[in-house]
């Protein structure tokens, strides 16, 4: 099904005359530089290819990606490319640090004999300058060479490099072209009906390699692939054991590649090591627009120049999907919701979309979850997630919609150094979970609320840098338990799950937690901010997991609290109030963990109702705004 549906993708690629898509038999891969050639085969000049690409506020120079003849799969095998590969193999010349003496010297030796073999089939000007520059040119003297040594640094940074003959490229020579492509229908391998097209043709035994997906291996992973006994069927081994033909195989790739790449205006969403990408079954593109815009409603577009062009030149322009971005971008800003139907404006519901998700797994790649829903579907579904997160906000100027990283990035505390490395390790299965749950509308991992949770526990209030309990961590939280028991029989949360405050609700979890709020907002009042530790960062975490074993100290230490606090005879009263509805009944020695969730939005809720909005419009902290 995944291979179908890319398939199909490529063909409405070939078709799309803004998409430059390689076809059977090529290859697109970043090319830095081109060696110029005389047509007597002397190295003229070595030509920088580098384009200018936006990157934040500054530029940077980027090699330019470029059609070239399909290339090989590597490992630690030596296996020269056809007219482009990287130093070591073209010039023999090679930065890393390695025991064999001879590897650049071997590698150089491969491609030689490659491409001598290959174009003396050609047998043209540009052939023949080629196979005398190959021929006569000496690795262990390039060195000293000021034509190479000029761009010595450049050069062995990795990329690739192709072959100019008197300034023209030699990729572009009508009859090198015409030999490849005679060479790639020629290649002798096993016809099999295709699993794809259900046409018997030849047989790809291996299946080009996959680049781009986040933390997978820099040359490129497999997403099919077979090489060990455990993996082969009726003795078939790679490519048999799926049979693809080579048609297939390369265009499932290529659409899988331009998916991945920066060519493609819809950059894949990433959650830790699951990198996703989206597509429609359908020309037009907005339906990656907007479903882009969808699951990140709180990033901006790219920023536009002064000439009104994005700043990032190669990426190509979908200015549909960019006006889709810029006004979800704009509402988001000024507080307002997402209008869903002018989201999908002139965008057909009914249309087949797919959602992809990929992680590494050495050097293959490992499918998280693959969805297909109609478009319209994904979309409900989205914003039914937005609709489960809503709660009252601590600010006006917080975003209504909370993106899915910003609910992942609460999992991880801000203090750790490596946090990337930490955010790897945290969402590795988390990140694909969510958004699977997102995708299909199901509960969300139970891992992400424990993950909440235990940062709530772990984490003190620090001013100006982060705190305990957040806007986005208590809008998960009702999230959470929402989904959690929507299609259960019975909802014993369901007036705690709710926008604010309910101050009829009477769960001893709810209740505690506004209990929680008051003793909490009592000191404050009594002592005020400046103090070493409060109560919440003291007693939060045992108050939330063992009211039974807190609760009466705090209540203790509130008498003193209140004793000194300006409006304490109010806070008194409604302490007391809380006490009441706990009906007479001891504290809980235990919470369970939905039970601790409860209590989390108690403590929100009331926190809210102390810095509600006043009837001129102005945030005031003081108790007389205490619904009390």
């Amino acid at each position: 099904m995944i291979l179908q549906a890319l398939y199909n993708y490529y063909q409405i690629l070939c078709d799309d005359p803004d998409t430059d898509i390689a076809e059977l038999g090529y290859s697109k891969v970043p090319v830095s530089h081109a060696l110029n050639l005389s047509s007597q085969g002397e190295l003229l000049e070595i030509i920088p290819l580098y384009i200018p690409v936006q990157q934040g506020k500054k530029t940077v120079e980027r090699p330019r990606r470029m059609k070239v003849p399909e290339q090989v799969k590597r490992s630690v095998n030596v296996e020269a490319n056809v007219l482009c590969d990287n130093a070591a193999y073209i010039l023999g010349l090679t930065e890393k640090e390695t025991s064999d003496l001879d590897y650049a010297l071997k590698r150089f030796n491969a491609f030689k004999e490659r491409n001598i073999a290959f174009l003396n089939s050609v047998g043209n000007r540009t052939a023949q300058a080629i196979i005398r520059f190959l021929e006569s040119y000496d690795p262990a003297s390039a060195k000293t060479k000021p034509v190479i040594s000029d761009h010595l640094d450049s050069l062995l940074k990795g990329s690739n490099l192709i072959f100019y003959v008197d300034g023209k490229s030699a990729l572009d020579d009508p009859e090198i072209k015409q030999a490849w492509e005679s060479e790639v229908s020629q290649q002798n391998t096993s016809e099999m009906q295709c699993l794809i097209t259900g046409i018997k043709a030849p047989i790809a035994r291996l299946h080009p390699d996959i680049k781009g997906v986040r933390y997978a291996q820099s040359k490129g992973a497999s997403l099919v692939s077979f090489n060990l006994d455990a993996f082969k069927s009726y003795r078939r081994d790679q490519g048999a054991n799926a049979p693809i033909s080579r048609r297939a195989a390369a265009a499932y790739t290529n659409a899988l590649n331009y998916l991945l790449s920066s060519e493609n205006p819809h950059r894949p969403i990433l959650f830790g090591d699951t990198t996703v990408v989206y597509w429609a079954d359908s020309a037009e593109k907005r339906y990656a627009g907007a479903f882009y815009a969808l699951l990140n409603p709180e990033n901006r577009p790219n920023q536009e120049n002064k000439e009104g062009e994005v700043a990032n030149s190669k990426r190509t322009r979908d200015r549909g999907a960019e006006g889709t971005l810029r006004a979800v971008a704009e509402k988001i800003e000024q507080g307002k919701p997402i209008d869903i139907h002018a989201l999908r404006g002139g965008l057909d519901d009914s249309t087949r979309f797919y959602v992809l998700g990929l992680a590494p797994n050495a050097s293959r790649l490992a499918v998280r979850f693959f969805l297909t829903e109609p478009f319209g579907v994904f979309a409900e579904r989205i914003m039914q997630h937005y609709d489960d997160l809503r709660i009252e906000k601590e600010h006006a100027n917080q975003p209504d919609n909370l993106s899915p990283y910003r609910i992942l990035a609460e999992c991880v505390s801000p203090k750790v150094t490596q946090r990337e490395e930490e955010l790897k390790a945290s969402w590795s299965l988390l990140g694909g979970a969510f958004m699977r749950s997102i995708l299909l509308g199901t509960p969300y991992p139970e891992g992400l609320y424990v993950a909440i949770i235990n940062r709530i526990r772990h984490d003190n209030d620090e001013e100006g840098q982060h705190r305990k309990i957040t806007y986005a961590r208590a809008a998960y939280i009702k999230a959470h338990l929402l989904r959690k028991y929507r299609h259960q029989s019975q909802n014993p949360y369901k007036e705690a799950l709710t926008m604010a405050l309910n101050e009829s609700y009477a769960h001893p979890a709810y209740v505690l937690g506004r209990l929680f709020a008051l003793l909490e907002k009592a000191q404050i009042e009594a002592i005020g901010k400046e103090v070493n530790a409060t109560i919440k960062d003291r007693y939060f975490t045992s108050a939330c997991a063992s009211p039974a074993s807190v609760f009466p100290v705090l209540l203790r230490l509130s008498q003193h609290h209140i004793a000194k606090a300006e409006y304490g005879y109010a806070l008194d009263r409604k302490i007391q109030e809380l006490l009441g509805m706990l009906d007479a009944k001891p504290f809980p020695s235990r919470l369970t963990l939905d039970e601790q969730g409860i209590f989390v939005l108690g403590y929100y809720h009331q926190r809210a109702a102390f810095y509600a909005k006043s009837s001129v419009g102005e945030e005031t902290a003081s108790t007389e705004s205490v619904q009390i």
